[in-house]
């Protein structure tokens, strides 16, 4: 940088001032360098030029270098918006006294990026903000991350030939501002992609190797019972610590605690189901609106709402642990008076994971104290409320919350109640607390009756009625006259400044008063400063401990609002066991229950298991409600692992390992793949990962390609999610002839149920034993809207052509007679007439005559169907 710019000035001669500037733009790399100039923050050249079109500033110039400025008391507005645009923003403070001879020293105090960024302004108070890290060693690759904000820390190991997809879903669970990758991954495009289209806003940093000092980091920041067993881990770790020290340089000592994510603990949810099943981020905007989260969140704190995410993101295996959670929200769902009173207690409790990392590096203000003080108050009525539980989950979450009367006492007595939100405006410690500020306030207080008494004996000795006594930062205090008065003043008056309409005098006995009075208030800061910095650290050394009751009060607050949704929305408790069915008696779907508000949801029934019932191929309309049915088992099989109850009857779940979907795909442009080859790579991917433990979700598979085409590829994913996967499945199809798969050993036929009367269709919601023989795609377009002459046209148009299909398929019967010897001609089963299954199915000897007409009557409509002829 200064080589560039010393080329660029080679006419001229680069001040000392510059020549600091580019030294510590040297030093900031990437980021935009905040440059203290007095009371502004000042950024040239190319930083300028960013920052003016950035954040709407005018763009000067200085010796013809590019430069604007902002007011460093107003500088973290700015910095949150550059931050949130993906930008760095590099802070670099007078360190040296700004009024001794020569430069002025500076340093760069932080380098703020979206993955370190602690100002509670710029976070997003209800979601981690995470940074993480990518290794590569020995074909393992190792993720690292961290949310400096709340003092989480993780890493997990992926290896095999599917790593770096994995790691993908991971990256996507995570949502994290930044990504770090250490240089010589060998998978970085592929990753570099999946954040472009799934997480475009994350920031991504290279680094050129990893930390050089692996042990002294680990063993700083961790006991020896967290640190990994994998070298490459703590490698990992380690340099994700050096950027995170280096970009905060403060104390990060409450990066203390680190945990190892363990996918084989977990429901495995993969990118597409997540975004599918809009769990916890929509498909609109990304946002939680409409997704199971916002149902399900009744959280009264920050800590809740993020820990919600998390059980949802990572729903839980273990039927022991699963069930725990379960009885914890039976209990607390019977009893409302409880539940009431947790949920209101857990509303005064701030935020007190980010509360302590401010305290940690040092940044916390009084009012942040205040706001520990009153979480902390609460704790014990908290605990009271938890006394008596039965759950073991509850009794666990009672034992591990502790209280702080020691500490809550001397918050108490120390910080005022109505504090300066800035230190060194003072303000913040109470009357009594400490003797020595106590005696430089009455100073300070009584030097307001003394001021006040000079001032009225000036007025009398000079007979000035308008004299006045005033202060201001750069001349003290000083008598201000009007000039109308000028001839009264005094000879021992020395004038100090001149106005407009007023002069400015002091005194001797005015300047000794001010030495006195502004020595006061300088002390007084002065011990104010020193008692809070006495408090803070006394907190620290609660750190740990608050930080482990912070968790445990975000589990209870979770299972809370999970009582709570259950009271609200009539759920149920869903019984486990390890059977491997899924047993769901009147399920609704979470989300569009909530949504309807002029009609009641139809409930329906599910049953899945690893026999009979493996496969479900469901027929039916559009917009008649197959892919709601089946994202509604998909969310409350979810829901139960999570530990929550569920909108149902009743249900038996047997823990699923994965869930997988394939709804809806859509053009992906920005890798340049069509809709059907988005449809095939999901598709592929849930054949690959798929055992018999997991539940597939597969909506309108071979839709985007030929009809001959597409029912061949749907039939082929069925017989081999049958013959080889066995994986409880629900496939939807508009391709009729799908439905001759059904057997007696693992796939059935549903449909959904439809109301004809006339030309005039209802779609009933309700999902039955059987297979639909129609689509009902032009009673669709109706609804829409398509003009009446293009639907009137289109039933012409689907008389002749399914008239013409059923003449070809005749015809080819005929134009292939059967050889001598050989069996009777048999069309192919993939697009045969549904009459043969019909009458083969028909049970002739246990059949009444009324039976008998019934089915005769229905056989001659469905022929008269298929040839055309109604």
């Amino acid at each position: 940088m200064l080589k560039k710019n010393n080329e660029r000035l080679s006419s001229q001669e680069i001040t000392p001032m510059m020549q600091q500037y580019y030294e510590m733009k040297g030093q900031s790399g990437e980021a935009i360098l905040f440059f203290r100039l007095g009371d502004f923050y000042e950024m040239f050249d190319e930083d300028a030029q960013t920052a003016s079109r950035e954040l709407e500033l005018t763009l000067t110039a200085r010796s013809k270098i590019p430069m604007c400025g902002i007011p460093y008391h107003a500088a973290e507005s700015y910095i949150n918006r550059l931050i949130n645009k993906g930008y760095k923003v590099a802070i670099c403070e007078q360190i040296g006294d700004p009024k001794a001879k020569g430069l002025t020293k500076r340093e760069i105090i932080k380098i703020i990026t979206p993955g370190t960024v602690m100002d509670e302004s710029a976070l997003p108070g209800l979601q981690n903000n995470y940074i993480v890290l990518i290794h590569e060693s020995e074909n393992i690759l190792i993720l690292s991350g961290a949310d400096i904000s709340t003092g989480e820390c993780f890493y997990s190991v992926y290896e095999g030939p599917d790593r770096c997809q994995t790691l993908c879903d991971e990256l996507y669970r995570l949502m994290m501002a930044e990504l770090l990758i250490i240089s010589g991954l060998s998978c970085a495009e592929k990753i570099l992609e999946f954040l472009n289209l799934h997480i475009p806003k994350c920031v991504v940093t290279k680094i050129a190797a990893v930390s050089a000092a692996v042990d002294d980091r680990i063993t700083e920041h961790f006991a020896a019972p967290d640190r990994p067993a994998k070298t490459i881990a703590s490698a990992a770790i380690a340099s994700l610590l050096d950027y995170l020290h280096a970009a905060a340089k403060t104390d990060l000592s409450h990066l203390n605690h680190l945990t190892y994510l363990d996918a084989s603990a977990n429901l495995v949810i993969d990118t597409y189901t997540l975004r599918n099943l809009e769990i916890t981020h929509n498909l609109h905007d990304g946002g939680k609106s409409g997704t199971l989260f916002s149902v399900l969140d009744f959280t009264g704190t920050a800590m809740g709402s993020r820990k919600l995410s998390k059980w949802l993101e990572y729903p839980l295996l273990d039927r022991y642990k699963i069930e725990q959670r379960l009885d914890a929200v039976e209990e607390l769902s019977k009893d409302f008076s409880r539940r009431e009173q947790l949920s209101l207690l857990l509303k005064s409790i701030y935020d007190f994971e980010r509360l302590l990392t401010r305290v940690e590096v040092g940044s916390a203000n009084a009012r942040d104290m205040l706001a520990l003080k009153k979480s902390l108050y609460t704790l014990p009525e908290l605990k009271d409320s938890l006394h008596g539980s039965t759950a073991a989950f509850l009794q666990s979450i009672d034992k591990n919350i502790k209280t702080y009367s020691e500490l809550v006492d001397l918050l108490e007595k120390s910080i005022d109640d109505n504090p300066g939100f800035l230190l060194r405006d003072g303000g913040i410690i109470k009357d009594g607390f400490d003797e020595e500020l106590d005696e430089y306030r009455h100073l300070a207080s009584d030097s307001q009756t003394l001021l006040q008494q000079m001032e009225n004996e000036q007025k009398q000795q000079t007979g000035i009625k308008s004299l006045k006594i005033s202060y201001n930062k750069v001349f003290g205090y000083f008598i201000e006259i009007r000039k109308s008065n000028l001839e009264q003043v005094p000879a021992d008056y020395i004038r100090k400044q001149t106005l407009v309409n007023t002069e400015r005098y002091i005194t001797p006995e005015l300047k000794e008063f001010e030495t006195k009075i502004l020595g006061a208030q300088e002390k007084i800061l002065q011990i104010e400063y020193r008692l809070f910095a006495e408090i803070r650290e006394e907190v620290k050394k609660h750190v740990s401990s608050i930080q482990t009751t912070a968790q445990n009060i975000a589990c209870l607050d979770v299972i809370t609002s999970f009582a709570a949704a259950a009271a609200a929305y009539n759920y149920i408790r869903p019984t486990l066991n390890g059977r491997g069915g899924i047993s769901i008696k009147d399920g609704r779907h979470p989300l569009i229950e909530r949504i309807l508000t002029r009609e009641l949801f139809v409930p329906n029934d599910t049953m899945l298991d690893n026999g009979e019932n493996e496969i479900l191929i469901i027929t039916g309309p559009n917009m008649a409600g197959k892919s709601t049915y089946m994202r509604q088992t998909a969310l409350l099989t979810l829901m139960a692992q999570a530990g929550s109850f569920i909108p149902a009857r009743e249900a038996v779940i047997s823990p699923v390992d994965r869930i997988f979907t394939r709804i809806g795909a859509s053009d992906d442009l920005a890798s340049g793949q069509s809709t059907f080859m988005v449809e095939m790579n999901e598709v592929a991917h849930i054949l690959k990962y798929a055992t018999k433990n997991s539940l597939i979700i597969l909506d309108e598979i071979g839709r985007g390609t030929s009809t001959f085409d597409g029912m061949s590829i749907a039939r082929a994913v069925i017989e081999y999610i049958r013959d080889k996967v066995n994986a409880k499945t629900l496939f939807a199809t508009h391709y009729h002839e799908l439905t001759d798969l059904a057997d007696e050993k693992h796939v059935k036929n549903y449909c959904v149920a439809v109301k004809e009367k006339g030309s005039k269709v209802s779609f009933l919601r309700r999902i039955i034993s059987g297979s639909a023989d129609k689509s009902y795609g032009i009673h669709v377009a109706k609804l829409a809207g398509l003009p009446k002459a293009v639907t009137d046209r289109a039933e012409k148009i689907l008389v002749g052509l399914e008239a013409a299909d059923t003449r070809k398929k005749f015809q080819a019967v005929n134009d292939n007679p059967p050889k001598k010897n050989s069996a009777p001609p048999v069309m192919d089963t993939l697009f045969a007439s549904a009459l043969n299954t019909e009458l083969l199915n028909i049970d002739i000897t246990t059949m009444t005559p009324l039976e008998a007409m019934n089915i005769l009557y229905k056989l001659q409509q469905q022929a008269r169907r298929e040839t055309g002829k109604l």
